[in-house]
């Protein structure tokens, strides 16, 4: 085709000239011209192989052939939309439920994690007949006007905080109130999500949900201390909330010990609604909600239906059941415990050598690194973090930085990431590392010198 052909010059231009300057690049100064995906490597318009260690949307690797198979073959029969019957969507959403706990059994199926969490926020308020929202600082869930209003990360930058949204603290036990040093960092955490309820009470509000990431992302790749959610669910119950699971970043398998991250919190925790995207279709638009019958019910007393053009679509569902199969076929949630482990292992070898290095997070393919300007303040390296990225891609590696002073490299890679790339990141890491510090002595040297 025509645009094969055309040069990355002509498609930046084209680009700036057509796209909003909203709608970003990865690497502004100098972005990448991606023409093609296989597996855990990304290539551009010259053939040069990058190594994604972000894609978290690609889930079981790009252009996995049997996703690919499966949407092509479904393509070719049937497309239509879920007013008909059709076995993919009851394949799919039975297939779902025998990873959830029992009492998660209803779906709806949607096109984006958006769309998944603004369905979750309209369950909620619809079964409580309230209306208020308790999230967590720093968070966020989607870019629907609906959902702005519940992400810190992003409302603070916007309109501000509305008075129905109530913001917790984010049980970050390296950067937060309470640290790795408290005895109880769970229940310290929970208790200040009791003190915001009790707060919302006494002005007479009522809470719908407590609305938050099974692993904050954007705050940071953030690991929550175990026993937190089932201590703030019961907090939000007693006051007639719900408590919603957002699985968008780290469902299906990412943190390897669990299918899906909650699972951390405790084998006996269930929320009351689960929302999942990016990686449930493997870059096929494709989104859910789990929810209880009788949430579900509540929601159905309305009398409108609830209809989605796209949602569960004969290609969706089609697309969905392949990555399950995948998952399963080449047990990539194992995969994920036994490489994000060696990734810890070497990640944490890289601590021990370099001060930057203030904290190695993670559970599985999800893992932050946290970068620091001195261990006494824990100040964000924003800038240094910023040249890490940008060295590593010189390399042809791709990785971002993420949380509030956006110090933290985040690994979310494929699950088709291996040991091999685990150890080839780290070792030019360590380089780059090693070279910054070389220079930061020079420079010391040359001041000192009279």
């Amino acid at each position: 085709m025509a645009a094969d052909r055309r040069g990355k010059a002509e498609t930046l231009a084209l680009r700036r000239r057509l796209i909003s300057d909203s709608c970003r690049l990865f690497f502004p100064e100098d972005p990448i011209k991606i023409v093609r995906g296989q597996g855990q490597y990304l290539y551009d318009e010259q053939g040069a192989e990058y190594l994604d260690c972000i894609n978290n949307v690609a889930h079981v690797g790009h252009c996995h052939p049997l996703v690919v198979q499966a949407a092509h073959g479904q393509n070719r029969v049937l497309n239509t939309n879920s007013r008909y019957l059709h076995d993919n969507i009851v394949d799919y959403a039975q297939r779902l439920a025998e990873t959830l706990p029992e009492k998660l059994c209803v779906f709806y199926f949607l096109n984006s994690g958006s769309e998944a969490n603004d369905l979750a926020l309209r369950l909620a308020r619809q079964y409580t007949e309230h209306w208020d929202v308790v999230v967590l600082d720093h968070a966020y869930h989607g870019h629907l006007s609906s959902l702005i209003d519940i992400s810190p990360y992003k409302f603070r930058d916007l309109d501000g905080q509305k008075e129905w949204v109530h913001v917790a603290p984010l049980p970050d036990t390296y950067r937060g109130l309470y640290r790795e040093d408290h005895p109880d960092p769970a229940g310290a955490y929970a208790s200040e999500v009791k003190r915001v309820v009790n707060s919302v009470q006494e002005k007479g509000r009522k809470i719908a949900a407590f609305f938050v990431e099974s692993l904050p992302s954007v705050a940071g790749q953030i690991i929550l201390p175990a026993g937190y959610f089932p201590e703030v669910a019961e907090h939000v119950r007693r006051a007639g909330g719900l408590f919603i699971a957002d699985e968008i970043q780290v469902g299906f398998g990412r943190v390897g010990k669990h299918f899906w991250a909650f699972q951390l919190q405790g084998e006996d925790f269930v929320p009351d609604i689960v929302t999942m995207g990016k990686s449930i279709g493997n870059g096929h638009p494709v989104a859910c909600v789990a929810t209880t019958q009788a949430v579900a019910r509540a929601f159905e007393a309305t009398g409108v239906e609830y209809f989605n053009t796209f949602g569960g679509s004969p290609v969706s569902c089609a697309v969905g059941l392949a990555v399950l199969d995948v998952l399963a076929k080449e047990q990539l949630q194992a995969h994920a415990a036994s490489v994000g482990s060696v990734l810890m292992g070497l990640l944490g070898q890289q601590k021990a050598k370099h001060p930057i290095i203030g904290d190695v997070r993670g559970v599985g393919l999800f893992i932050g690194v946290d970068l620091i300007k001195d261990t006494a303040t824990r100040t964000p390296a924003t800038e240094e973090a910023n040249y890490v990225v940008s060295r590593l891609k010189e390399n042809y590696i791709l990785l971002s930085t993420d949380g509030p002073g956006r110090n933290v490299l985040k690994f979310k890679p494929p699950m088709c990431f291996s040991v091999d790339n685990a150890r080839h990141v780290v070792a030019k890491m360590d380089t780059i590392l090693t070279d910054m510090e070389e220079k930061v002595r020079s420079c010391e040297t040359l001041r000192l010198r009279p």
